[in-house]
C-alpha cells in the first residue's frame, strides 16, 4: 500500500506499508544510496510470517519524499512521528541498516514515548569516533563542491548501470562473505531501489552523507529502550570498529559481533531481528 504523509512543515513523503497489514508495527531505515521506501519481498514476507507490518519511507529528498536541505540525523524523529501520526500509531518497533543505523538510534534516543525497541545493523558511528572516518568523509567537510560533484557523478554512474554494473561498482567494498550472496533477487533489489530512490536528483543523498559527518543532534548516552546491535566482522562498507565503538557508548546494549557476516549478508539475520523486536510489542 502506497501512501502520502505530509509532514507538520509542509512537507510530503513517500510510505509504503507491507507484511502483515493487521499486524505489530515495524518502521525500517534502509541505507544509501538503495534509500527507497520499496520493501524486499523476503524480508517483507518474513515480517508478514511474524504478524509484523511493516513501514518504509523515501527519507527526504529519495524517490517520492520532498527534501530537506540540510537537514541533520536528529531530524527523522520528527518524519517518523509525523508518519506514526497519519497512520495511527501510538507504539512501534524498527530497525535501520548501515546508513539508516544513525537514523534508528536517533529514534530510540528522541521518541521513548513512541519506539519500544530497535535494531541497529551495520552502521556508522558519529564523526567523533576517533579515527573511523575516512578520506572520503574528511573531503566533505572540507571541500564540499568537490564531494558534491563526485556524488553527482557517481548517482549518474548508477542511473545508467545494469544490475551486474551496479554491483560492480562496490567490488572495492565488497567482502568475499558479501560477494557471494549479492546475486539474483537481492542483487536486482538494491539496484531497483538505488535507481528509485536517485532518479528526483542527488539531494536525499548528499544529505544523508552530510548529516553523517556533523554533529547527529541527541546523545547516545540517551537512549533508554532496548538496542540489539549486529555488526559482522568481514564488513569491509562499515568497519566492525563503528560497531564497536557504539556498543560501548550505548547502555544496556545487546550486542552481536558476527564472524562470518560482512554487511550486506545481514538480508539472512533479519528473521533473527524481526524475532527480536517482536517480543517488544
Amino acid at each position: 500500500m502506497e501512501r502520502i504523509v505530509r509532514t507538520p512543515d509542509g512537507r510530503t513523503l513517500a510510505v509504503q506499508e507491507g507484511g502483515d497489514p493487521a499486524g505489530r508495527p515495524l518502521l525500517v531505515h534502509p541505507g544509501k544510496p538503495s534509500s527507497s521506501r520499496h520493501q524486499y519481498g523476503p524480508f517483507a514476507a518474513d515480517a508478514a510470517g511474524r504478524g509484523l507490518r511493516v513501514i518504509s519511507y523515501d527519507r527526504p529528498g529519495y524517490g517520492g519524499s520532498d527534501s530537506l536541505p540540510g537537514r541533520t540525523t536528529a531530524d527523522c524523529a520528527d518524519d517518523v512521528r509525523a508518519i506514526c501520526a497519519a497512520l495511527a500509531i501510538d507504539r512501534l518497533v524498527m530497525w535501520g541498516w548501515s546508513a539508516g543505523g544513525p537514523y534508528v538510534l536517533a529514534c530510540a534516543a528522541l521518541l521513548p514515548d513512541l519506539v519500544a525497541a530497535v535494531a541497529s545493523l551495520a552502521s556508522l558511528a558519529p564523526n567523533d569516533a576517533d579515527g573511523l572516518y575516512d578520506d572520503d568523509s574528511r573531503l566533505l567537510l572540507t571541500d564540499p563542491a568537490a564531494a558534491r560533484a563526485e556524488l553527482d557523478k557517481n548517482r549518474e554512474q548508477i542511473l545508467a548501470a545494469s544490475v551486474s554494473e551496479f554491483v560492480q561498482g562496490f567490488e572495492s567494498v565488497m567482502s568475499p562473505a558479501d560477494a557471494v550472496v549479492v546475486t539474483g533477487e537481492w542483487a536486482e533489489f538494491l539496484a531497483y531501489s538505488a535507481r528509485e530512490a536517485l532518479t528526483p536528483g542527488s539531494q536525499g543523498w548528499w544529505d544523508d552523507d552530510r548529516s553523517a559527518v556533523i554533529p547527529w543532534g541527541f546523545e547516545l548516552a540517551s537512549i533508554s529502550i532496548p538496542v540489539l546491535l549486529m555488526h559482522g566482522r568481514q564488513d569491509w562498507f562499515v568497519p566492525v570498529s563503528h560497531g564497536e565503538w557504539l556498543a560501548a557508548h550505548i547502555p544496556a546494549v545487546t550486542a552481536r559481533f558476527l564472524p562470518d557476516d560482512g554487511h550486506l549478508t545481514l538480508v539472512n539475520r533479519l528473521g533473527e531481528v524481526h524475532s527480536w523486536l517482536a517480543e517488544y510489542l
